[in-house]
């Protein structure tokens, strides 16, 4: 029995160094077809080369046509009028409204009027005057024992000084009524006139120039 089973042990240890042997085989064939492959190609991916073509040139647009006058944009015809659309009917007002009554704007009243300072033109120191015109008694009527009263109107200017004189009642004697305005004019003052304003301007006094004879 141990001879059989030394025998079997050894037919067995070289059937598995056959498989073994036989499994080198197909992985050295596996490993040198993968080798052989990849080989062959590295080879052809280093010996081609890839070669493009440059694109060809891009051909330039032709140049654009000389300005042409555009059409005109073409009108639309314009819609048909219709002439005979009846007009809107026309209402006629029967009763007439009242008028608006008118507003009465009434103005506001007007401020009085400022106080009138206007005066006429009044002697200055009349006495005084009045004596020396009758002191200035004409000689020619002394003479002749000539007497009268005279009757004056004499103007006054803004400066209180009589500018004209005129005789409004003669005493019959043209002597003592030549000699009475002369008197007037030289020796008579006044206070002016004053107008509305109270500035001074020309006025108008009369007055009676007696003449007598003292004994």
């Amino acid at each position: 029995m141990a001879y059989a089973d030394q025998q079997m042990s050894s037919s067995r240890m070289i059937a598995i160094v056959i498989v073994a042997l036989i499994h080198l085989a197909v992985g050295y064939a596996l490993v040198t077809g993968l080798a052989y492959s990849a080989a062959k190609k590295l080879v052809e991916r280093v010996t081609t080369v890839d070669v493009t073509e440059p694109p060809p040139p891009e051909e330039e647009p032709p140049p654009p046509p000389p300005d042409q006058v555009k059409p005109p944009p073409p009108v639309a015809p314009p819609p048909p009028i219709n002439i005979a659309v009846a007009p809107p009917p026309i209402q006629v007002q029967t009763v007439i409204p009242p008028p608006a009554p008118v507003a009465r704007v009434v103005p506001p009243p007007a401020p009085p009027p400022a106080p009138s300072q206007a005066r006429g033109a009044s002697p200055k120191g009349q006495s005084g005057w009045a004596r020396r015109i009758q002191e200035n008694y004409p000689s020619r009527a002394q003479r002749e024992g000539t007497e009268g009263t005279v009757g004056v109107a004499v103007v006054v200017d803004a400066n209180g000084r009589v500018s004209s004189c005129s005789v409004t009642g003669s005493s019959g004697s043209s002597i003592l009524d030549e000699a009475a305005c002369t008197g007037m004019e030289r020796y008579a003052r006044f206070d002016p006139a004053l107008d509305d304003a109270g500035n001074p301007t020309t006025g108008r006094y009369n007055t009676r120039i007696t003449y007598r004879l003292t004994n």
